[in-house]
């Protein structure tokens, strides 16, 4: 599948916006801490996707009812669905100028994930969490994603690559007070 940036200017996929508020002090001391690990922009990322993959539980997996959608907001309480999960990890690869994507799978309910620029190409990743059933690693060559649609199924890939969250995305995280009432809000299209 081609990846089309919605965006044409690279710039795009770096900006801080309410959601990937990556200026916020909590990311930016997250990205630090993460980069003095890191030898090269390449590891720093491997490194920032299993932060958020392993140390931020996938709320529908842990039981927790909150609802987080801002990337500070997830990295402080340390929860959130694949949604926030990916903006957590995008603000966190945007503070070290890794330009990163939105992007979009669709099954029952619309999935999110992102995607990072790496020599001129986008790679797709999924830091939703891994449990039993699902193992998605980063990786660069070749995609390692929580899941796989199955057209036959009617699921598909979206193509598009965000700057910003989706506005369907958007809309159900910021209107739902807790997870359940998210769970029948979550956009089936975009």
């Amino acid at each position: 599948m081609e990846l089309i940036q919605e965006n044409p200017d690279l710039s795009a996929y770096l900006a801080a916006d309410e959601v990937i508020d990556h200026e916020h002090p909590l990311v930016r001391a997250t990205a630090g801490r993460l980069a003095k690990d890191a030898e090269d922009s390449y590891a720093y990322a491997r490194l920032a996707f299993e932060f958020v993959r392993d140390t931020i539980p996938h709320s529908q997996d842990s039981g927790d009812l909150r609802v987080t959608w801002r990337a500070s907001d997830v990295l402080e309480h340390r929860t959130g669905i694949c949604y926030a999960k990916a903006h957590a990890l995008a603000a966190l690869l945007r503070a070290e100028d890794i330009p990163t994507a939105l992007c979009y799978q669709r099954f029952d309910v619309v999935h999110g994930l992102v995607a990072v620029r790496f020599n001129g190409a986008w790679h797709r990743q999924d830091p939703r969490g891994n449990k039993p059933g699902v193992d998605a690693r980063f990786s660069l060559a070749g995609e390692r994603l929580a899941f796989t649609p199955d057209a036959a199924a009617g699921e598909l890939d979206h193509p598009v690559l965000y700057a910003a969250p989706h506005p369907a995305v958007l809309e159900a995280l910021k209107a739902a007070p807790d997870r359940p009432n998210l769970w029948k809000a979550l956009p089936t299209t975009l």
